[in-house]
């Protein structure tokens, strides 16, 4: 069975929808993601704060690990949740610019 982590950079819209950007990103969309087959664990970190200041990157980063005979099939499966609905988007999400989404499969 192959093996990945799919890596999200995102943020808040503006620093005032930290905690609704938050709110949506652990009790919505990760829940709805660990949902599709294939996707097997999540974990949000933020940007610490000796970081903050030098890096111009996302505020928060997303890892979900992936496990299938397929790494495509969970991915594509997402696409198609986003694309017609079944998967929610918050106002809260910063898209301008939009989220960075980086496959990696595991070396092994």
């Amino acid at each position: 069975m192959a093996k990945a982590i799919m890596v999200v950079e995102s943020g808040p819209a503006d620093d005032e929808r930290d905690a609704e950007y938050n709110e949506w990103y652990s009790g919505t969309h990760i829940p709805e993601i660990s949902s599709i087959p294939g996707f097997v664990s999540a974990r949000r970190y933020k940007t610490s704060e000796a970081d903050r200041g030098r890096s111009t990157k996302a505020s928060y980063l997303a890892i979900y690990e992936l496990e299938a005979d397929d790494i495509s099939r969970p991915l594509e499966e997402l696409a198609a949740r986003s694309a017609d609905g079944r998967m929610g988007r918050s106002d809260a999400l910063e898209l301008s610019p939009p989220p960075v989404v980086t496959v990696y499969e595991l070396i092994e």
